[in-house]
């Protein structure tokens, strides 16, 4: 049975479709600006990466509710030009989430020149732009349709190697979704992550 944040990561894709489908140039991630990283080491489908410090918007909601959605819709509209200067930013990937306690986040990654010139505030309170501290981050890569069956199993599997590795965990794990909803499966790319220490 989906839980409310199954739903939520559904419409979620779906929007993340419709904004990747508005923009110009072929439709898929490949022709968008991604959140940029340094490979430090790959063992199959797991890695270990640094990420340089980012700007992203992200939204926080509670979970439950009804309101999982709520974040994808909100910063949707604060890149479509809901913000204080009316600028429409263009998609990138991935989308950011995460859960911890009662909250939920969702975050954007937002393009390179927007955060060198200073991204726009938003109109909803709710959404924030901040800088997403640098640091190392074990991976974990796998494809298929998002479930929360695969999701939970994605974690465990991700907990298991990093236990292996002698790595020291230091932040709850997050999800990486790269595509829109009607990317084939095999084609899909979904990913769990978690910082590290260095």
């Amino acid at each position: 049975m989906k839980t409310q944040f199954a739903i939520a990561l559904a419409i979620g894709g779906t929007l993340l479709f419709t904004a990747l489908s508005s923009c110009s140039g072929p439709l898929g991630r490949g022709a968008y600006e991604s959140a940029p990283y340094t490979t430090i080491k790959t063992d199959g489908a797991f890695e270990i990466r640094d990420y340089p410090e980012i700007v992203v918007a992200t939204a926080t909601m509670k979970n439950g509710g009804g309101n999982q959605n709520s974040g994808f819709m909100s910063l949707f509209r604060y890149i479509s030009g809901k913000n204080e200067a009316d600028q429409k930013i263009a998609m990138t990937t991935p989308v950011f989430s995460k859960t911890g306690g009662d909250l939920q986040e969702m975050s954007f990654v937002l393009p390179e020149k927007v955060a060198k010139v200073g991204a726009p505030k938003a109109n909803n309170s709710n959404i924030a732009v901040s800088k997403r501290q640098a640091g190392r981050f074990a991976v974990y890569r796998y494809s298929g349709r998002w479930t929360e069956a695969r999701d939970k199993k994605a974690r465990q599997t991700l907990a298991k190697w990093a236990k292996e590795q002698s790595l020291n965990l230091t932040s709850v794990m997050e999800k990486a979704s790269y595509d829109p909803p009607f990317t084939p499966p095999f084609m899909r790319r979904n990913e769990i992550l978690v910082r590290i220490d260095e």
